[in-house]
């Protein structure tokens, strides 16, 4: 994988950086490559999880708007 060398940064910029990389739990070198991937590439987008999608369903409507009605019994052959 190339690597990238960038020289003459800021002293605020790397102490930005250091706290950014902290407040994420990753190396400083983890977060400059995030802060370059999602410059140049955009947020990735992450599928939410079938949980996740739920958990994000807004808590509307009253128990009886969800209960099942009875069906009629028909007999089935075999």
């Amino acid at each position: 994988m190339p690597q990238l060398i960038v020289r003459k940064i800021e002293e605020k910029v790397v102490k930005k950086l250091k706290e950014q990389a902290g407040a994420h739990g990753v190396s400083m070198e983890a977060e400059h490559r995030r802060i370059l991937r999602e410059a140049l590439l955009g947020k990735a987008t992450r599928k939410l999880s079938f949980k996740d999608a739920l958990l994000a369903m807004p808590d509307v409507g009253e128990d009886k708007d969800f209960e099942r009605v009875p069906q009629i019994q028909r007999p089935v052959e075999l």
